[in-house]
């Protein structure tokens, strides 16, 4: 349940759609802003976790469902577009970007934010961590220069998510590909691996935290031996260590190893979280809003997860319109964990919105309090930032 409708009471029918755009700004990871307009002035903006051209493509097909329609009744469209079945099936990153529209555009027509619309906020402020390579974890000085610039961030994060450095290839057993599924490394490989977080552990102390970040590479045997190898430095989890489908060998790796095991960012929607959730495969959910199928597609897993007693973390790899989607939810959700946040991974997404910096105090950020996600973009920034080739608002 919501608190939309409570809000929205005399207000349904009112507005209606009459647009929808996308567009890709540089370095974006793959990922495009979205643009839900509509006959009283007002748009909403979203993130989807597809590129501009495709994104665009799908939102033609999405049309049928939106155009004309109340974007108030974001349940309703929502149901609408994840069940589309013929001639095609509903493309979840695009129409996870259109939820996040939605739900911005809805509390710009009521005056309230993302998160009083949901629950009402469980939290004021958020958790966010953020990505890093490890130090040369062979000299004690490197870790200790690395902990110190960590200690001294003005931010104070607690958590960092670390890559970890793989051996030499000649010394795997077959050469590495990033995020290619089933590869294996040998004993000797997972021997360097433990003893370089133990060497980080050490440095880093225990009151700090840190995240083992894999990416969907490793076969079940060498996902077991990871995780065997870095318990005793004790991280928060190890993140996606499997492919990304679910099988039993999720639940063989849960059963077989003492870290937490959390995965999520690729997966599409609630009905492939079902499996993960239901049948024990994982520890930790860590859906990404731009591809699970946005606000509303990652409350009801979330909800799903708060029933077998499971936390939410989320992914993010996005702009400023991702950032904050996330930081509503996560006050919303009363199982929500901590997010993943890119806010200075490039130049331009504070510039985006006009902000000088964010109100971050103990590694936590502040809700926004604006209508909507609390954001109003600078179209001089979008029209910078565009990458090459792209429409402006097509």
């Amino acid at each position: 349940m919501t608190a939309i409708d409570e809000y929205a009471a005399g207000e349904c029918g009112r507005v209606r759609i009459t647009g929808l755009k996308a567009m890709e700004l540089r370095n974006s990871t793959g990922q495009s802003l979205v643009r839900v307009d509509t006959d009283a002035g007002l748009s909403g903006f979203g993130e989807a976790g597809v590129a501009g051209p495709a994104c665009r493509t799908n939102l033609q097909w999405l049309e049928s469902v939106l155009i004309g329609a109340d974007p108030l009744n974001i349940d309703k469209l929502y149901h609408q577009m994840m069940g589309m079945q013929h001639t095609y099936q509903a493309h979840v990153p695009t129409l996870s970007g259109v939820d996040i529209a939605l739900w911005d555009l809805a509390g710009k027509i009521l005056g309230r934010s993302v998160s009083e619309l949901l629950t009402g906020r469980f939290r004021d402020r958020v958790e966010i961590y953020y990505g890093g390579s490890l130090p040369n974890c062979k000299e004690r000085s490197a870790i200790d220069e690395w902990v110190a610039q960590f200690r001294a961030h003005p931010h104070g994060y607690r958590t960092v998510k670390c890559d970890f450095p793989l051996p030499d290839d000649a010394l795997l057993a077959r050469p590495f590909a990033g995020a290619e599924p089933s590869q294996t490394m040998k004993q000797s490989d997972l021997k360097v691996i433990g003893d370089t977080f133990l060497a980080f552990r050490d440095g880093l102390g225990w009151d700090l935290d840190f995240i083992v970040h894999c990416h969907n590479e490793w076969d079940v045997p060498t996902a077991i031996g990871m995780c065997q190898a870095v318990e005793e430095a004790r991280p928060l989890w190890v993140e996606d260590p499997l492919q990304v489908w679910f099988s039993d060998g999720y639940k063989a790796l849960r059963a077989a190893s003492r870290v937490p095991i959390c995965t999520g960012e690729k997966i599409e929607g609630f009905r492939d979280f079902f499996p993960f959730i239901v049948a024990g495969g994982i520890d930790v959910l860590h859906p990404d809003l731009c591809w699970c199928g946005g606000i509303s597609g990652g409350r009801k897993i979330a909800e799903l997860a708060d029933h077998y007693g499971l936390p939410v973390a989320l992914h993010n790899c996005g702009t400023l319109v991702h950032n904050m989607a996330n930081i509503h939810f996560g006050a919303s959700v009363r199982n929500f964990s901590m997010s993943e946040s890119r806010l200075y991974g490039r130049e331009y997404i504070a510039a985006m919105g006009g902000l000088d910096g964010f109100d971050i105090v103990g590694g936590k950020i502040a809700v926004p309090e604006g209508p909507g996600l609390g954001i109003e973009l600078v179209d001089e920034v979008l029209r910078a930032e565009l990458k090459e080739g792209e429409p402006y608002w097509d």
